[in-house]
C-alpha cells in the first residue's frame, strides 16, 4: 500500500485568480483528490475571495470527473500579514517601483507564508502535492515567485514535516498567452469563459469595467499582463 503522503493528491493555492484557476483545471485532470486553500491576508483586491467561490462552485460542471474529484476548501485568515505589509496589495497607495527595486505591490514573505500553511493543512489532509500559480515569465519580479525559492522552500518543508511534500508549479516558464492556451486545452471554451466571467486579477479589485479578458480596471499591472497575453492569444489562433 503507497503511504498516504504519497497518494496522487493535491492542495491547490487557489487565490480565486486566472494563474491558480488554470493550476487548478491541471490539478483536476492529473490528481485523483484536490482541495484548496485560500488567504484573506487583508488585500486591497479581496473581492478575489468572492471570486473564488464562484469559480469553485462551476468548475466541476465543465467535466464530471473534475467535480468528482475536487474535494474541500479551506480560506486561512491572515490579517497580520496585512498589517506587517504597508503594501500597495494591502494599503490605498500608488502601484509603483519602490526604492528596493521592485514594484510596491510586492509582499514581503507572502508565498512562503502561503506553502508553509498550506503545508500545514496538506500534512494533516494526507495530501502530497502543493501546486501554486507562481511564474518567472510573465510576472512582476517578486523574489518569492522564483522556481529557486520555492523549490528550496519545498525541501525545508518536507524535512520539517518528514513528508515528502512536493511543490509544483504548473505555470513556472509559462507567459500569460500560454496561460489562455492551458486553459483552452485543458477545459475547453466553457474554462476559457469561466475565467473571463469569474476570476479575479486586478490589483485594485475593480469589477465595474469589462474588457474581452475579463473585469479590472485595465492600468494596473495585473491587468495589463492578464490583456497582453489575452491579445498573444488571439493573434496566435487562441489555441
Amino acid at each position: 500500500m503507497i503511504p498516504p503522503a504519497l497518494q496522487p493528491s493535491a492542495l491547490v493555492l487557489f487565490s480565486g485568480g486566472q494563474d491558480s484557476t488554470v493550476c487548478l483545471a491541471w490539478a483536476l485532470e492529473r490528481y485523483d483528490r484536490v482541495e484548496t486553500v485560500g488567504f484573506d491576508y487583508g488585500q486591497r483586491h479581496r473581492v478575489e475571495l468572492a471570486a473564488r467561490q464562484a469559480v469553485l462552485a462551476r468548475i466541476g460542471g465543465i467535466k464530471s470527473a473534475w467535480a468528482v474529484r475536487l474535494g474541500g476548501d479551506h480560506l486561512i485568515a491572515l490579517p497580520e500579514l496585512g498589517r506587517i505589509s504597508e503594501t500597495a496589495l494591502t494599503r490605498e497607495t500608488a502601484i509603483e517601483m519602490s526604492a528596493a527595486g521592485l514594484p510596491s505591490t510586492f509582499v514581503p514573505g507572502r508565498n512562503l507564508l502561503f506553502l508553509t500553511y498550506g503545508a500545514a493543512i496538506a500534512y494533516r489532509r494526507g495530501l502530497g502535492a502543493l501546486i501554486g500559480g507562481m511564474c518567472e515569465t510573465d510576472y512582476s519580479g517578486y523574489p518569492d515567485c522564483r522556481n529557486e525559492t520555492l523549490q528550496t522552500l519545498g525541501r525545508a518543508l518536507a524535512l520539517g514535516l518528514d513528508r515528502p511534500f512536493e511543490v509544483v508549479t504548473p505555470l513556472m516558464y509559462v507567459d500569460k498567452a500560454a496561460t489562455w492556451g492551458m486553459a483552452q486545452r485543458l477545459g475547453g471554451q466553457p474554462l476559457v469563459d469561466l475565467i473571463v466571467e469569474h476570476t479575479h486579477t486586478c490589483y485594485l479589485g475593480d469589477r465595474s469595467h469589462y474588457y474581452p479578458w475579463g473585469y479590472g480596471c485595465g492600468t494596473c499591472p495585473a491587468c495589463e499582463l492578464r490583456a497582453a497575453g489575452w491579445l498573444r492569444h488571439q493573434h496566435q489562433g487562441g489555441q
